[in-house]
């Protein structure tokens, strides 16, 4: 096996994959429709390298328990309709705050470890939201 073909194999794979922001996002990152290119397939890849490009990690991920969820303005029911799925520890996103692939969720796909091929879109979403 030749030198140069090992360490194509060591590096991680390029993905192209389509970002829209909103609101807050779209504040911080200043575009919102974009090819970003990232080195690995997965989401965990994809947000590991947005965020170093672009510094809006705050406003996409809970670094804390109660920053996850806001409170509701009335009691959910003792059986949830459907399948409910929380994202484990260190996935979880701000309240109000949403990260989709393809228009779905990702708590309903695999989470961060989402599989990510060329031409997907990943929606980072945080909406203004005001009170008065």
């Amino acid at each position: 096996m030749s030198m140069e073909t090992s360490s194509v194999e060591k590096a991680k794979e390029q993905t192209t994959v389509t970002v829209r922001c909103t609101g807050k996002i779209y504040e911080g990152v200043g575009k919102s429709n974009f090819e970003f290119e990232f080195a690995g397939d997965s989401l965990a890849d994809f947000l590991d390298s947005f965020f170093e490009a672009y510094p809006v990690e705050e406003l996409v991920l809970a670094a804390e328990e109660s920053e996850e969820a806001a409170s509701g303005w009335a009691d959910p029911p003792d059986v949830l309709p459907g399948t409910w799925n929380r994202n484990p520890k260190g996935e979880r996103v701000r309240r109000y705050a949403r990260v989709t692939v393809n228009g779905r969720f990702n708590e309903h796909l695999d989470g961060f470890r989402t599989q990510l091929n060329d031409g997907d879109r990943v929606g980072l979403m945080n909406p203004f939201v005001y009170c008065f």
